[in-house]
């Protein structure tokens, strides 16, 4: 009877990061052992780390990577191992799976299809490998075979689909794997974070996969903050013939984890199933993920904790929950004494109210347009949560900036002239001083924009958009509205009462004026629903308007979509000065991550005139 124990392992990797790649790599290979293991997948370009960017275009990496290839090959006595890396031939870079048996280098296996749509830019550093075909390279005067390839360990017959393959509907690589009457194919992937894509891998890639080419399916995924903006997983993901029998725990703050199974290649509904699911709702799935997100920021960057304004606002109150997370999350899972030593932590916390006191210092920086509701609401959360809070005016600075520009120019600003302009000086004039806390503790200085502000450019650069990272820019307003709600009812965030009870404003101008975000703008859920059929589905505004006509006023809705278009095309230099951010949906406004754009272009002139046709 041919049964084996087959087995995933995801890791926590930094890109070219030698020691710490390999450190993860070898504990994994040395848990899959302690299991029985005997053929184990690890995640796409787990030696190199995924998120090398345009180091892959360059000679020395590829051979740095063999180099580690060579000293991982060591340590994999008695099992079979598959090892993520570039490989280069001629002047070709190559996305490879290396398998290694015994210490014995089988083949590498070279990436068929290159995701470039979205995040991904795989083109522009390696080249796609022609299917059916092989190859041979001369490593350390030894003839290896490459290219797309079968093989045989243990009496199962084994391929590769590397990440983007599987998601193929016609290239798909498994289709002339079954053929070929594989047992097992093996997937290794660097496939990024977002809310609900983990069922889509376990129905698409493994179940339909592994019933499609009647085998064995094993997906191994990367885990965590690897490079700054791209969080992942950790999907390990096991199948056979159309069940999953197989899943382990996801986002996970340790830096490697093994799932295996003994496999009945033979009978395969005597495969035992030992976990069949850990799909999480959408809030508890962004939460967490979140949560491991920044935790590896702040390790990964050797910060000493998290600088907030915490103005009493729905966006900066979403970044202190989600840091508070972060620390709850780590320590139940690391345990205190791990979790302190990862963040060099040398006091003996114990708790995690005081981790945040360590990790997350508030400052409320109000005006005379500053309203005591929203200074309330930042001190009772930071006060609930057991962050450092401060409070000061920055009036006299405002007043100082004002009477130099009154001076040069030779009249008074006044609200009717000069809206935008006195708006935009007090949130400039509370960056430097955010700023000046965050270096002296040298901590990650947090910026509180979301993606629906990134869309319009509702935002003062310089101001509010001051920080060294984002973590909230790839999310709605409008989740993070209802986000913030469910984090007080179901996470206990009982600090939030005064925050959720706010009408969102950025309280710029005098308080008589009674300023809110969407009389600014526009209601947020029209916003957001523009946004999808927009920029998501990349429709004309014509377009747009089709899709919504149904449901809204004609008229108001043509000027909604007018002045979207026309704030989202102002305000393209905006979002290429944002700071870096997660990817967290299906969209990001992001241009380094999802949407490119021009900073300059017509306008929609034409397309926008072409509405005005439509108004009754």
């Amino acid at each position: 009877m041919r049964k084996l124990k087959i087995g995933g392992a995801t890791v926590n990797q930094i890109p070219f990061d030698w020691t710490n790649n390999s450190a993860n790599i070898l504990g994994a290979i040395q848990e899959a052992k302690n299991q029985g293991v005997r053929i184990l997948c690890m995640p796409e370009l787990c030696i190199t780390g995924y998120g090398c960017e345009d180091l892959f275009l360059s000679e020395w990496l590829p051979v740095r990577a063999w180099k580690e290839l060579n000293y991982i090959k060591g340590f994999c006595e008695n099992i079979t191992v598959t090892l993520g890396l570039p490989l280069r031939i001629g002047n070709v870079t190559y996305n490879g799976a290396c398998v290694i048996s015994n210490r014995e280098i089988l083949g590498i296996t070279l990436k068929q299809n290159l995701a470039r749509d979205g995040v991904h830019y795989e083109p522009r550093w390696f080249n796609p490998w022609p299917p059916n075909e092989t190859s041979e390279i001369i490593r350390d005067d030894i003839k290896i075979p490459v290219g797309d390839l079968i093989y045989s360990v243990d009496g199962i017959q084994f391929g590769f689909e590397i990440c983007e393959d599987a998601w193929q509907k016609v290239q798909r690589p498994g289709y002339r794997l079954a053929e070929r009457n594989v047992d097992l194919i093996l997937n290794p992937s660097a496939s990024h974070f977002a809310m609900g894509k983990s069922l889509l891998r376990e129905q698409e890639v493994v179940s339909e996969g592994s019933q499609k080419f009647r085998c064995a399916y094993v997906f191994a995924n990367l885990l965590g903050n690897e490079a700054g903006r791209m969080i992942y997983d950790g999907d390990i993901i096991i199948g056979q013939h159309g069940r999953i029998v197989a899943i382990n725990r996801r986002l996970s703050f340790l830096r490697f984890n093994v799932l295996a199974v003994d496999v009945n290649f033979e009978d395969p509904s005597r495969t035992e199933c030992i976990a069949v699911t850990d799909n999480k709702e959408r809030n508890e799935e962004l939460t967490q993920a979140v949560a491991l997100g920044l935790f590896d920021y702040l390790r990964k960057s050797k910060a000493h904790g998290f600088v907030l304004s915490l103005s009493g606002g729905a966006d900066s109150s979403s970044c202190a929950i989600l840091v508070a997370e972060m620390v709850r999350r780590a320590s139940q899972e690391l345990g205190w004494e791990k979790f302190n030593s990862t963040l060099a932590i040398t006091s003996s916390i114990r708790d995690w109210k005081s981790a945040l006191s360590e990790l997350l210092t508030c400052a409320y920086q109000g005006t005379k347009n500053s309203s005591s509701e929203t200074f309330r609401a930042a001190q009772t959360l930071a006060q609930s949560l057991g962050a450092r809070f401060h409070s000061w005016k920055i009036d006299e600075e405002v007043t100082s900036y004002t009477s130099k520009i009154e001076l040069a120019i030779d009249r008074k600003l006044t609200w009717e002239k000069d809206d935008v302009t006195l708006q935009n000086i007090q949130a400039r004039t509370r960056s430097p001083i955010i700023w000046m806390l965050a270096n002296v503790k040298r901590a990650v200085l947090l910026t509180t924009s979301n993606r629906s502000e990134g869309d319009v450019g509702y935002a003062t650069m310089d101001g509010d958009t001051s920080g060294s990272f984002a973590p909230i820019a790839g999310l709605s307003k409008t989740f993070l509205l209802q986000w913030l709600k469910w984090a007080e009812q179901v996470l206990d965030h009982g600090g939030l009462h005064n925050v959720n009870a706010l009408q969102p404003t950025a309280e710029l101008r005098p308080l008589t004026n009674h300023q809110t975000d969407e009389d600014d703008l526009m209601p947020y859920p029209v916003l957001v629903e523009i946004e999808k059929h927009a920029i998501l589905n990349r429709n004309s505004p014509r377009q747009v308007f089709e899709a919504m006509k149904g449901n809204h006023e004609r008229d108001v809705l043509i000027h909604q979509i007018k002045k979207f278009f026309r704030l989202w095309c102002a305000n393209q230099w905006k979002r290429e000065r944002l700071a870096p951010s997660f990817h967290l949906d299906d969209l990001n406004v992001d241009p380094r991550t999802w949407c490119r754009f021009p900073i300059l272009s017509s306008g929609f002139l034409e397309e926008l005139n072409d509405l005005d046709s439509l108004s009754s």
